[in-house]
């Protein structure tokens, strides 16, 4: 399964609107944003990694005036970590993702006065958006270029949904990406603090995912924030599986 996820995150960002290929590395980025979390690289699995691969890496991103910036699968690059070190990156964070099969899926009913719905307009785009980035703590907002930004998502086969209250507020969203090497990352799942313990976020997590698995998609996968989410992605189905590493050159 490791593989299988370094080789999904490989496709993702190889259809970033822009990508880079630097010796054994893709980096995918977005020209409209210079958020580091849109815009990094990622090891292809297997391929050899040296010094010289990373100063390489580094020297790219600075062209395209980015933060050098990796998210990765550790077993799939077990000496990247320490070449990265030795360069001056420093870790983000170590999280462990969790996979989600149909086999193990449980969707449960949407919460009494909310319904998940799948956006076409840009106002619903901006709406799901808006909650997502006040979820994680950012502004209650979202801009023409967020909102193109999904949309690409939707066009390219992926997933996006928004929920909202019966009164027509925007509570939450979440996405999952278009399938590559079988699989789908499910990500961006958040509910304004307002509208949480209503069993929304499982609700949306458990939709995405099956209309992921609609799509062809052998296996969805994620990773937790915290406990709270963890416990919501357990519920509806998905398993602790390997480990991913975030690290960056500030």
């Amino acid at each position: 399964m490791d593989s299988l996820v370094q080789k999904s995150v490989v496709a993702l960002l190889s259809h970033r609107p822009e990508t880079v290929d630097a010796g054994p590395f893709v980096i995918g980025w977005d020209p409209t944003s210079d958020s580091r979390f849109i815009s990094y690289a990622t090891p292809r699995p297997g391929a050899v990694i040296t010094s010289d691969g990373v100063t390489a890496l580094v020297a790219a991103f600075r062209k395209i005036n980015r933060v050098p910036r990796l998210e990765y699968v550790t077993s799939c690059a077990p000496d990247l970590e320490q070449h990265l070190l030795h360069a001056g990156f420093t870790i983000e964070a170590r999280h462990q993702y969790l996979v989600c099969t149909p086999d193990t899926l449980t969707v449960p009913v949407t919460p009494a006065g909310f319904d998940i719905v799948e956006p076409t307009t840009d106002e619903e785009f901006a709406g799901g958006l808006a909650a997502r980035n006040e979820a994680f703590g950012g502004e209650p907002t979202a801009g023409p270029a967020d909102v193109a930004r999904v949309r690409r998502t939707q066009e390219r086969g992926g997933v996006v949904l928004v929920a909202r209250a019966d009164d027509g507020t925007y509570v939450g969203g979440g996405q999952a990406s278009p399938p590559g090497a079988g699989l789908s990352e499910v990500a961006g799942i958040g509910v304004r603090e307002a509208f949480r313990r209503r069993g929304v976020a499982g609700a949306l997590t458990a939709t995405i995912t099956a209309r992921a698995f609609a799509t062809g998609v052998e296996a969805a996968w994620l990773e937790a924030g915290g406990d709270d989410s963890w416990r919501v992605y357990e519920r509806v189905g998905y398993v602790p599986m390997g480990q991913r590493l975030y690290i960056a050159l500030d």
